[in-house]
């Protein structure tokens, strides 16, 4: 579980980086591959500073070079590149118009850096980084009936509409002769005509990396035809079919549900199972417990036999000091609470640490699973709402 804290650590970094905004093209981002020679990457970096002498604005030219000067200085610092590559952020970063701080940050990933580049830009370029967390398994959802469809993929834990299709197909209308027949004829190459656009928006699949397959639900017997009419690129392949009541939105999400033996091992899947579970055990006053003091107290003691732990939390502790007459308090949050002591002085924060750190480094170093809980699933916000985004599973009681 060592790559538990790494990958936290890693996603409070790049969330650190992506609030930073700078005025004009002058935050830039340098992205340097694994064995890449830091000579040469400091040579690209010598010509950009002699470039951004044509910049007409003459303090985004003063910041576009002072920030180069001081990667150029930083990369001193190396004779080779991380194992992983190495990102390096610069730039003014002051949220004081007409004041100057030029900011260094720099970022060693949990894997490999594959894209080697230099950006100037109003933010820091932060993509490369963030797919290094996307999730390996994608999934396609497709939910229809015989008027509608909606073509969706499942990305870790997150449902995003590709297309919606609606069906043009002719009421079968009875009527006598040869009419009857034109009819059923249109009726039919209509139909037909739905079902290949349905399978032209599922030629998305397969130009995405990792794509697992396609899980496929709908009232009534159109989904089983559309299957048998295979209008759909051969590679894709069908994980199952399931039996839902909606085609829309709402559809997706009851497809998903439904397919929790299908995708057993997907993330969404797995993390829904897993919080059940959890709530389960916390309503009857089983074997999970949540609070600061009870999950420290199970860990401590490795009473715990997994934490949970909210990926988007801020939860922290503070100590709280009194200048006055130097009374202590703890007290938790997500930003530092304004109070006042008993004597009538201003409590002030004399300390102040990151609650969800320190319960991951005391798991790892006790050998306790850790499970990071994304907060975009409705059971994941539930769970950062309801238990402050922390709780664990227990052994024994």
């Amino acid at each position: 579980m060592a790559e538990t804290k790494e990958t936290y650590e890693f996603k409070k970094q790049l969330e650190a980086l992506s609030k930073f905004q700078g005025r004009g093209t002058e935050l830039i981002s340098v992205y340097i591959t694994p064995k890449y020679p830091i000579s040469e990457i400091t040579a690209k970096l010598r010509d950009e500073h002699g470039q951004a002498s044509n910049i007409k604005s003459a303090s985004t030219r003063k910041n576009v070079q002072a920030a180069l000067e001081k990667i150029m200085q930083y990369l001193k610092t190396f004779k080779e590149p991380p194992a992983n590559g190495i990102a390096v952020f610069c730039g003014n970063v002051s949220e004081t118009e007409g004041k100057t701080d030029i900011g260094l940050y720099s970022v060693i990933p949990p894997q490999p850096i594959a894209v080697q580049f230099y950006r100037c830009e109003s933010r820091f370029v932060l993509e490369p980084l963030e797919e290094l967390l996307a999730p390996k398994g994608i999934y396609g959802l497709v939910v229809m009936d015989g008027k509608e469809a909606t073509v969706a993929v499942l990305r870790g834990k997150q449902i995003k509409v590709l297309k919606k299709i609606t069906s043009t197909a002719q009421q079968k209308v009875v009527k006598g002769g040869q009419s009857a027949a034109r009819f059923q004829r249109i009726h039919e190459e209509t139909v037909e005509a739905y079902y290949k656009r349905i399978g032209e928006a599922m030629d998305a699949f397969v130009e995405m990396k990792g794509f697992k397959g396609v899980i496929v639900g709908g009232p009534g017997p159109s989904k089983e035809n559309f299957l048998n009419a295979k209008p759909f690129n051969y590679q894709i392949k069908i994980l199952g079919v399931v039996d839902i009541g909606y085609t829309d939105e709402y559809g997706l999400r009851e497809a998903l549900d439904k397919s929790s033996e299908i995708i057993a091992d997907q993330e969404a899947v797995k993390e829904k199972k897993l919080l059940d579970e959890f709530m389960k055990e916390v309503s009857r006053g089983g074997l999970a417990v949540y609070g600061i003091d009870d999950i420290r107290t199970a860990l401590e003691s490795n009473q715990a036999s997994k934490l949970l732990v909210s990926e988007g939390m801020g939860f922290k502790e503070f100590t709280l000091q009194c200048p006055a007459c130097g009374k202590t308090v703890k007290r938790y949050g997500e930003k530092p609470p304004e109070e006042e002591c008993p004597c009538g002085g201003r409590m002030k924060v004399a300390e102040e640490k990151d609650v969800a750190e320190e319960f991951i480094e005391l798991a790892e170093a006790k050998g306790i699973p850790v499970e990071m809980i994304s907060d975009e699933t409705a059971e994941g916000a539930q769970f950062k709402a309801t238990f402050k985004g922390l709780g664990v599973f227990l052994r024994y009681k």
